[in-house]
């Protein structure tokens, strides 16, 4: 039998098993060089599925509740976690596509952790909330629970120097949490992110025809912003995404290197498939 393309097989899968009102998370803006790094603490921004334990259930930023298998969350903490499904480095279709699947695939949530970077439901600093998650998940000893490595870095020039170590390494870029900031739902100072180039989603409108060696295939996506504004995404596809592209109506996140003069992102890049919008537009 022969066997469908990735990005089509992940198209396929079902929907997650049941919706409710999006988790209240704290959402991340975007760093930039002049604060005091020396007070925020630092973690490697995972590429992953981004998801809430309320206690008893997994749920998506969406609000969709996660179908984990038997035994998944076996022991771990009662109270509220903010975290991340991760299968690895550069392997986010993987890691969504497991978390997708209803009934749950068993082998594929085996190479699954919820890698815990917050406590939503504590009232304190990130410097308390910190020390009471290391306690928590050191206290549940669960194979599938683990901890975001966090540190400090003491100026903006060492900063630069861990991202490019990281993303060589192939992480996505970095966390920064400032040490007294509270857990607040929605868009937040206190939570940045650094990469080495900016990303964004938009709603793909058309597939435009590809010529020479992507004759047949997908050339490129006309996509439409949020303001309306309407671009082609024609680099970043595997010859398996080139032959099963995003569908008309799906959200892609793209990279990018800044703007044109008339506002339109420069060297615009497929990511992957949004499969969800999240809230505020970003994590």
């Amino acid at each position: 039998m022969r066997r469908l393309p990735t990005l089509l097989l992940y198209l396929l899968l079902l929907p997650l098993v049941a919706a409710a009102a999006a988790p209240p998370l704290m959402l991340a803006g975007q760093w930039r060089d002049g604060p005091d790094v020396s007070r925020y603490w630092v973690s490697e921004k995972l590429d992953g599925v981004r998801a809430r334990w309320d206690g008893r259930t997994l749920w998506t930023r969406a609000g969709h509740r996660i179908d984990a298998p038997d035994g998944f969350t076996r022991g771990w903490p009662l109270q509220p976690l903010d975290g991340e499904l991760w299968a690895g480095r550069g392997r986010f279709e993987q890691a969504s596509g497991t978390v997708r699947l209803h009934p749950p695939d068993v082998d594929g949530w085996r190479n699954l952790r919820f890698m815990a970077f917050d406590l939503p439901g504590h009232a304190g600093t990130f410097d308390q909330r910190l020390a009471a998650l290391r306690v928590l998940v050191a206290r549940a000893a669960s194979p599938t629970l683990g901890l975001i490595a966090q540190q400090r870095i003491a100026d903006t020039a060492t900063l630069h120097r861990h991202l490019a170590v990281t993303v060589a390494a192939g992480g996505e870029g970095l966390m920064l949490h400032h040490q007294d900031n509270p857990y607040r739902a929605g868009r937040s100072d206190g939570l940045l992110k650094l990469k080495p180039w900016d990303d964004a989603e938009a709603r793909v409108v058309a597939h435009l025809p590809g010529k020479g060696k992507y004759a047949g295939m997908l050339g490129a996506l006309l996509v439409e912003r949020a303001d309306g504004a309407r671009f082609r995404i024609g680099s970043g596809f595997k010859d398996a995404q080139r032959m099963a592209p995003p569908p008309i109506g799906s959200v892609v996140t793209y990279r990018y290197n800044g703007a044109t003069t008339n506002g339109l992102p420069r060297f615009a890049r497929f990511l992957r498939v949004r499969e969800e919008l999240p809230p505020g537009n970003g994590d």
